[in-house]
């Protein structure tokens, strides 16, 4: 039997082997593609944009159709500090472990310093371009998509529904998912997705052999396997991270809040105007750490 036949014949099992990851992640506290590989929702010069994806399943091969990567994005006197998060393989991280003690201190200038340093959360998944207003020559390509908490939390509500009279959807299934439409405003100068929302159940294409033949397209491709994404050789280790964490926010140097009597006079100086991200607020969303992320890496890359 085909890996196509066997994906249709096993839909009910995928959806239930992703309802159980999901149930895993809600209860839980990159290589170097190429970015054509990746697609991003654009919007107009008022700040609005509106598009349409479908999700596509794991490729051949994987389990999940998404993989949840954390990372940080920070900037002290020693420079920048962008690097993905050993919390995301299930592992002890420097930063974590340092914004803790920052926290438990119980000095609130500290806590303002954790709320800083925060990990930030994306996700990627394999989507298929139903319509991209701004961009119509992406339409029908097989993209990475990047997107973070408020538009996984959308996937999470259409598989677990709140009320008895909503049924459950599998957003990744291709005869039983549904079209989602990304509907970008401008609130208060950041991206808000909030109005983003699934449409009805439907087979992605009516004709099957079409079906088939989007799955061929990209479910034994390298550049579209997720699990990449996480590992662990892509990831610095605990103590290369240990330094650079005490190179960005100078530590060795005594400038430690935890432990100073005036925390506020040793916390990291302020950042340049430009790098300030209420001087940039259009560019941060708040879908957030997607777009938040790409945002810093290209500060860092201007320093």
């Amino acid at each position: 039997m085909s890996s196509f036949a066997n994906l249709k014949k096993n839909s009910k099992s995928s959806f239930d082997k992703l309802t159980a990851e999901l149930s895993k992640l809600n209860k839980a506290a990159i290589p170097n593609n190429d970015e054509e590989n990746f697609w991003r929702p654009d919007v107009d010069k008022a700040g609005n944009g509106y598009s349409v994806v479908r999700f596509l399943p794991a490729p051949e091969g994987e389990d999940v159709p998404f993989v949840r990567i954390w990372d940080h994005g920070f900037q002290g006197p020693g420079g920048w500090y962008i690097e993905k998060s050993l919390t995301t393989l299930g592992q002890k991280d420097p930063v974590s472990e340092y914004n803790s003690e920052l926290w438990n201190s119980g000095v609130e200038a500290n806590k303002d310093i954790v709320r800083k340093q925060k990990r930030r959360l994306t996700f990627i998944s394999n989507v298929y371009i139903v319509k991209d207003t701004l961009h119509p020559e992406n339409e029908g390509q097989i993209k990475l998509f990047k997107y973070g908490k408020k538009i996984f939390d959308k996937l999470n509500a259409a598989m677990n529904p709140e009320f008895e009279d909503e049924n459950p959807l599998n957003p990744f299934d291709l005869w039983k998912g549904a079209d989602f439409k990304i509907k970008i405003r401008n609130v208060e100068g950041y991206r808000n997705y909030d109005k983003s929302e699934f449409d009805e159940s439907s087979k992605i294409f009516d004709d099957e052999s079409q079906i088939e033949e989007l799955w061929n397209s990209y479910a034994n491709s390298d550049g579209h396997k997720l699990q990449s994404f996480i590992d662990p050789s892509k990831f610095k280790s605990y103590d290369e991270l240990k330094a650079k964490l005490h190179r960005v926010l100078a530590l060795d140097s005594g400038n430690h809040p935890s432990v100073n009597k005036d925390p506020v006079e040793s916390a990291p100086p302020p950042v340049e105007k430009k790098a300030e991200p209420k001087k940039q607020a259009a560019a941060v969303t708040s879908d957030g750490d997607d777009d938040a992320m790409d945002f810093f890496k290209k500060l860092a890359e201007e320093d």
